[in-house]
């Protein structure tokens, strides 16, 4: 099993100046851990789960991986994960090849339906139904996969979105994995079996199970080879800290006997780039579950 970094607080100690340099800290410490994955949230209100207000510090998540990609070499980036109604898709998806071809080949599409309406209200984002939502999410995703195929530079002509042309040059240096975030049953997995290279989940060793085992049956009736999808989750219920890494190890033993092949802890201190430091002792650790 492989660790991942989740950054979702930017009340940094030092306050605002000390932001950027504490974010290179945080790649050079993600890096030298070990860890396989670092990520950032699509808000720009503050979040309550993460027990902060809406007034609270938070950066626009693309640019912020675009500063990562010039203070990293090795780790994967992307968001966890997009909102589908902040950016149109054939620009999604240029944004995200500007970000694989700058930082080397290491972008990751992490995308969702978005849920923030108090996010979108106040910025005067338009927030359709849910069910719209997801019909524009698996366009999206449609958009993207036309616009990373150099042989098919469009149109793309869809209920939502109509493109004359999709080209994306230059291409990506390596086409984004996609990585759908959520357990919704009847959508969400199913766009997971049909679209995506890696799920993000959470909940307990049952309810992954639970999870996993709908994305098995939507991947048989799609044809796709459910051992293809990367299995992620996010450990926050409860989250891990400093003092409680051994139990963390302990309890995601019960994850990887279900196949999840990374967990994504988020640090959540004014001062990321030390606790990650301090949480780096878990990375062989978890290596030796499988």
């Amino acid at each position: 099993m492989e660790l991942g970094f989740h950054i979702p607080i930017f009340d940094i100690d030092g306050g605002t100046t000390a932001i950027a340099g504490e974010l290179a800290r945080v790649g050079a410490a993600a890096e030298a851990s070990g860890a396989t994955w670092l990520s950032f949230m699509d808000h720009y209100f503050q979040i309550e789960p993460t027990g902060r207000p809406a007034e609270a510090n938070m950066l626009e998540g693309y640019t912020t991986l675009g500063f990562l990609a010039a203070h990293t070499s090795t780790i994967d980036i992307g968001l966890l994960v997009t909102g589908v109604t902040y950016r149109h898709p054939g620009l999604l998806a240029k944004i995200v090849t500007t970000l694989d071809v700058l930082s080397g080949g290491r972008a990751v599409l992490g995308l969702g339906a978005a849920w923030f309406e108090r996010e979108h209200r106040g910025l005067g984002v338009p927030f359709p139904p849910v069910a719209e939502r997801f019909e524009r999410l698996e366009e999206t995703l449609r958009v993207c996969g036309q616009m990373w195929d150099p042989a098919n530079n469009g149109p793309f002509d869809g209920k939502h979105y109509q493109l004359a042309e999709t080209i994306c040059s230059p291409q990506p240096i390596n086409r984004p994995k996609v990585m759908i975030g959520g357990g919704g049953e009847r959508k969400t997995l199913r766009l997971v079996a049909q679209y995506a290279d890696a799920c993000n989940l959470f909940g307990t060793p049952q309810d992954v199970e639970h999870k996993l085992d709908v994305l098995r049956r939507h991947c048989d009736e799609v044809g796709r080879d459910y051992d293809e999808i990367r299995k992620t989750i996010m450990a926050n219920s409860p989250r891990p800290t400093l003092d409680t890494r051994d139990e963390f190890v302990r309890a995601m033993a019960d994850y990887a006997k279900l196949g999840v092949q990374v967990v994504m802890v988020t640090p959540t201190t004014g001062s990321p780039a030390a606790w990650i430091d301090g949480f780096a002792p878990v990375v062989p650790q978890l290596a030796e579950l499988g």
